[in-house]
């Protein structure tokens, strides 16, 4: 059976969404949301899915869904669907945007499904570009930002782009975290970014292994005593960056295999 034979699903509150339950969010640019990757029905890292779905609901809804509800309406999405795909779950008010939305307007939950992805292979190039994400710490959906600059990035030749702030200061890319590796130490950004859920279980099974990390800065001319550049999402721990802004970038395929090695070790959860 080809991927597109599957049945992957789009629903809302745990039901299958129809056009009346999507019009809002198809107008609409007030939501946040997690990706995740599904395997064998199970997820990595769910504690911190959970936790980033309700810590930006109580930022921008003053109230967020049990993690109980959150589950079983992600349960019953997976259900409908192969062991392995892609799942995005957008958190949003009934109310709409461009409202003050009271205590009645409950936060409800599109799920979407889709194939599963391992994401590019690499190595990428990432032009540099100077922005500052509103949020940043917020996986929100009002991006039109990242698909602008990646869009720019393709048509000047490279694969994709880096954010550059104020302080001339790399944070991360469009859809990704970057790490970097000076030989022997992780070396993760100190800008306002999204900390994605990857990063964070890359974080924390590095420290098991005992390799070393550090969060500093790190501006373009800091690249050239880098030996090794990655970007990373919730399709993949580490696909190789060869190239930022003019400062290109060895390989590092052990650099590599070594984010890969630490989020494997990261166990599977049910839902």
């Amino acid at each position: 059976m080809s991927v597109h034979e599957l049945t992957f699903v789009a629903q809302r509150n745990g039901q299958a969404a129809n056009s009346h339950d999507l019009s809002p969010l198809a107008f609409a640019g007030y939501a946040h949301f997690t990706a995740m990757q599904i395997r064998g029905g199970q997820v990595r890292g769910l504690d911190l899915h959970l936790a980033r779905l309700q810590t930006a609901s109580i930022r921008m809804f003053g109230q967020a869904l049990p993690d109980s509800v959150l589950r079983a309406h992600l349960r019953t999405a997976i259900a409908n669907g192969p062991p392995d795909l892609s799942l995005i779950a957008t958190v949003y008010s009934p109310a709409g945007e461009f409202t003050v939305a009271g205590a009645d307007a409950v936060p409800e939950l599109l799920v979407r499904t889709a194939p599963a992805s391992n994401g590019p292979d690499g190595p990428l190039s990432l032009a540099s570009v100077e922005h500052e994400r509103v949020l940043p710490d917020i996986k929100h959906v009002g991006e039109i930002a990242k698909t602008w600059f990646l869009r720019e990035a393709v048509a000047q030749g490279f694969d994709d782009a880096a954010f550059v702030d104020r302080e001339g200061r790399l944070s991360e890319g469009t859809i990704w975290n970057l790490a970097f590796w000076d030989g022997d130490t992780v070396i993760w950004p100190d800008a306002a970014m999204l900390g994605g859920t990857t990063m964070a279980i890359v974080k924390r099974q590095l420290v098991k292994l005992g390799i070393p990390q550090r969060t500093q800065p790190v501006r373009l001319a800091d690249l050239s005593a880098m030996v090794g550049a990655v970007v990373m999402n919730s399709w993949t721990p580490g696909v190789a960056v060869n190239r930022i802004g003019a400062v290109s970038l060895p390989e590092a395929p052990d650099f590599v295999r070594l984010l890969h090695r630490a989020y494997q070790a990261e166990p599977l959860t049910a839902l």
